[in-house]
């Protein structure tokens, strides 16, 4: 008799030429990752070539019962690590009947801005640090913590090993190995400073798919926690007081930064970006004043500044960009929970295509 982990790991291969595409899409909250699966007659590598289809949008916040269809339209497809095979993952975007984006799809106006051709002449590249914190799931307390009460001061948990230091460390490599089957251009994973805690990198990636490969990264992290019963969140400051908050600093260059010359590049997109401060802050992540404290490695939410690896600062700048005089800086204010179709949308649009014509009154504080 068949057990059911010999049913889940059923090769489709040996019997058919179907296969198993699962539609993502972001659903009405603007951070609950939704899916659901469909059979295709073969294997498919266009997400062009891939029919469109519809789900319930007054189950997801995302229509009225009165007319509650949402047309999902692929965008981009990714090796699925769960089924494995030919199957795939295809993350979507969202419509309405009549071909208009809804209103919870972000992923339309990041692809016109990364589609203008001075965007597209720049070759814009993002690295995302995603940082995440794993709860136990039935009190919703990060793992590894006893119930109800605190571990030791950070100091020891940053990029430790050990029991006593190191929690989750299965889930997170798990999660490490099948971004990179799926085809995610992960580059790294950390435990970060809060227990619990831990961090992956994605990048460099060019332009809309950086918002696509997170997505699906995150669809990956949580199909894994649920295997392991234990629950992922991205709240930017899941425990008050003397604890890092979680972020997701996004590092960003463009051809003209990474080019002989690219420094003074810098220094002119970190100015428009302390111009536009407000409405960037605006639009990194919900809870983020909670995090942007000017504290645990912050830059206060309401001052923009920017320094040469500085941490404390909105936006650093590393050394070795410095010392070369080209490179790329990072973004330190994005919270963990922001949609990376808008801040990568906003960066790029802001730094390349942006004309300052006054100051708007937000002080740049420079290093």
């Amino acid at each position: 008799m068949a057990q059911l982990a010999d049913l889940i790991n059923l090769d489709l291969s040996d019997c058919t030429e179907k296969i198993i595409a699962e539609y993502i899409w972001v659903g009405g909250s603007g951070m609950d990752v939704r899916s659901k699966a469909r059979t295709l007659s073969g294997p498919v590598d266009d997400p062009s070539k891939l029919p469109k289809w519809n789900f319930d949008g007054s189950s997801t916040g995302q229509a009225t019962g009165d007319d509650s269809e949402v047309i999902l339209c692929p965008q981009a497809i990714f090796r699925d690590p769960f089924r494995k095979g030919k199957n795939i993952l295809v993350m979507c975007d969202c419509y309405a009947p009549n071909g208009e984006p809804i209103p919870t799809n972000k992923r339309h106006g990041a692809a016109k801005i990364f589609s203008h051709p001075d965007v597209k002449a720049e070759e814009p590249w993002f690295g995302i640090e995603q940082e995440y914190t794993l709860l136990q799931k039935d009190t919703n307390w990060p793992l590894g913590w006893p119930i109800g009460g605190y571990p030791g001061p950070q100091g020891p948990y940053y990029c430790a090993a050990g029991a006593d230091k190191s929690y989750g460390r299965d889930i997170v490599d798990a999660h490490y190995k099948a971004c990179l089957y799926a085809g995610i251009d992960i580059s790294g994973i950390n435990g970060e400073v809060m227990p619990g805690q831990w961090e992956f990198q994605v990048g460099p990636t060019v332009g809309i798919s950086a918002g696509d490969q997170i997505w699906v990264a995150r669809y990956i992290l949580e199909r894994i926690t649920e295997i392991a019963g234990v629950v992922v969140s991205f709240d930017p400051k899941p425990i008050p007081g003397e604890w890092n908050g979680a972020g997701a600093h996004t590092n960003y260059s463009t051809k003209s930064m990474r080019s002989d010359g690219g420094y003074e590049v810098i220094k002119k997109a970190i100015t428009k970006l302390g111009l536009r401060h407000r409405e960037h802050i605006a639009a990194y992540g919900d809870g983020n004043e909670r995090r942007l404290t000017g504290r645990h490695e912050t830059a206060d939410i309401n001052t923009f500044t920017w320094g040469i690896a500085n941490r404390g600062a909105s936006v650093r700048v590393g050394r070795d960009t410095e010392k070369e005089g080209k490179g790329y800086f990072e973004d330190r204010r994005p919270a963990s929970n922001m949609d990376p179709y808008v801040v990568t949308l906003l960066i790029a649009e802001t730094t390349i295509l942006w004309k300052p014509s006054h100051s708007n009154g937000n002080g740049v504080a420079a290093p």
